[in-house]
């Protein structure tokens, strides 16, 4: 169980959740929502101990597993199932079981007795913790969540974002927490994967708090819906599904503005009262008392609930540039000995839709990162095309400096714009007052996704590398993208998930990989998207 109470949550010195009590015990399946920037990703750190709250405290009963949006955490030189085992603390005892084998293996007689010794000690350990079982168990979440056998076995840093994504989320299940804490676990999971997931965590015995934009998720896990309104800084609770906490929310608004309404009727008739009798001096206390209570009237009722905010998104008119301003010839990247592709070819026409579509780690994100100069081929090149501008979104925010504050990253990009055009481009994207001077490495899965955009909106690129743009956005915010991609008229390399963004790309040009193969865009490829 995890309970909280009086807790407030603030952001430098803005309010984002006025104190407030509340607990997560066994069954209780919550889905926390709100828009983005409103403070979600925060709350859920401080549940799991990771942040602090402003005021009040957080008492925990029990494990509790969490899933980060950022998952670029562990050792990157251990192999992706030891980073699931070492949930339950197995990765060491198996770590050092392979040690032992090498020294089993020993020509030294009294190295290999010890070898044997040692090994035959571990195993016994393993074999009490479950550990042969256990190793079956993580291997059979990982191939629900789309992870082949042969993926457990590489480090991981030869995963790709999606893969490490997945790796993560396994090793929270497995960890078999009492609490489940999970922000965003659909990011990155083909429609299969989204599927398991919903009746795994259906049939979830103990308290967990879901995050998510995945409305298809919340529908079919949810039993209680926790609403952070970044309006009243207030956490509305709804011991609802949610279907239900739709309507009654939308019933709730329908009669606050009523209330509302009413008092301001009420108090313009008493400070209409006020005003004619504080002509007469005899009346002036009571003209005083009667604006006291027009105030206390407004101040007891909720304002109008405004329209969630979106970034106003305009992606750059792209510079001038050659009829093919970026392709590549015979591309190949391997980490270690796992070939990720080999020959790849392609190119990007002035004003080109490409989608590039894989499964998970096909080497989509690969493809992008070479493209970009991020990372370099093993054979092959990447030529840039006459006035090529290129613009990089990368879905791990790897362009953004997490060290340095909002605002510094956007002088960064932008260097020859004033302070002033940085504030106003920052802010409409919702970064305003004392946001800007936020470190990038606090903000959100969709802060950082505002951010990175906003810096492409003044990169004035031709070419534009999105790997993953819809991940960690509200409904409307995604909209806006979207909205945005079909209006920007130099070339695009889309790798994605969202079928919408796909639908709003209008593509003309597929790279399927890992084979390298690239054709004209046809419907028929419009269902491997999903599954991609």
């Amino acid at each position: 169980m995890i309970s909280a109470r009086d807790i407030e949550l603030r952001a430098g010195a803005r309010l984002l959740l006025s104190p407030a009590t509340f607990q997560v015990s066994a069954g209780d399946k919550i889905g926390l929502v709100g828009r983005n920037g409103a403070g979600k990703t925060t709350l859920a750190r401080v549940l799991a101990a990771e942040g602090q709250p402003a005021a009040g405290t957080v008492v925990t009963g029990g494990s509790v597993g969490y899933l980060p949006q950022d998952t670029r955490t562990g050792d990157l030189e251990a192999l992706a199932v030891d980073r699931i085992l070492s949930a339950r603390g197995l990765d060491s005892l198996l770590a050092g079981m392979r040690e032992a084998e090498l020294q089993m293996a020993d020509a030294n007689p009294a190295r290999r007795d010890a070898g044997v010794r040692r090994y035959a000690h571990l195993e016994e350990r393993l074999t009490v913790l479950g550990g042969y079982a256990a190793e079956s168990e993580a291997a059979s979440l990982a191939s629900s969540l789309g992870l082949p056998q042969k993926v457990l076995r590489q480090p991981l840093r030869t995963l790709s974002g999606g893969q490490r994504r997945r790796i993560e989320l396994a090793r929270i299940l497995f960890s078999g927490s009492d609490s489940l804490l999970l922000d965003e676990p659909t990011n990155h999971l083909d429609s299969d994967s989204v599927s398991w997931l919903r009746d795994h965590l259906r049939t979830f015995r103990g308290g967990l708090v879901v995050i998510s934009h995945n409305t298809e998720l919340l529908e079919a896990v949810v039993n209680k819906v926790y609403h952070l309104d970044a309006d009243r800084s207030v956490l509305d609770m709804y011991n609802l599904g949610w279907k239900a906490y739709l309507e009654q929310r939308e019933t709730d608004a329908r009669r606050r503005r009523r209330e509302r309404l009413n008092a301001e009727r009420q108090a313009s008739a008493l400070h209409s009262q006020a005003d004619k009798m504080r002509a007469k001096a005899t009346k002036a206390k009571a003209a005083q008392n009667m604006q006291k209570r027009a105030e206390k009237l407004l101040a007891g009722v909720s304002a109008d609930r405004a329209p969630d905010k979106v970034a106003r998104l305009r992606f750059p008119v792209p510079a001038h540039c050659g009829r093919t301003p970026l392709s590549a010839q015979r591309l190949s990247k391997s980490y270690g000995s796992l070939e990720v592709f080999t020959d790849v070819d392609v190119a990007v026409d002035r004003g080109a839709r490409v989608v590039v579509l894989g499964l998970n780690g096909a080497g989509k994100t690969t493809l992008l990162r070479l493209l970009a100069g991020v990372e370099e081929a093993d054979t092959g090149e990447v030529l840039p095309g006459h006035g090529l501008r290129l613009g990089y979104y990368a879905q791990e925010h790897e362009t953004l400096d997490n060290e340095r504050t909002v605002l510094e990253n956007m002088r960064t990009a932008a260097p020859d714009l004033a302070e002033s055009e940085h504030r106003s481009i920052l802010g409409s994207f919702l970064f305003s007052g004392d946001d800007v001077s936020k470190p990038t490495g606090v903000l959100s899965g969709g802060e950082k996704t505002r951010l990175a955009l906003a810096l492409l909106v003044v990169s004035g690129a031709n070419v534009l590398l999105l790997d993953e743009p819809t991940n960690n956005l509200d409904p409307a915010s995604r909209a806006e993208i979207l909205s945005a991609l079909r209006r920007y008229q130099g070339a695009i390399v889309l790798v994605t998930h969202d079928e919408g963004a796909v639908d709003a790309l209008q593509p003309e040009r597929v790279v399927l990989l890992p084979d390298g193969v690239e054709d004209a865009w046809s419907e028929e490829l419009a269902d491997l998207v999903a599954l991609a």
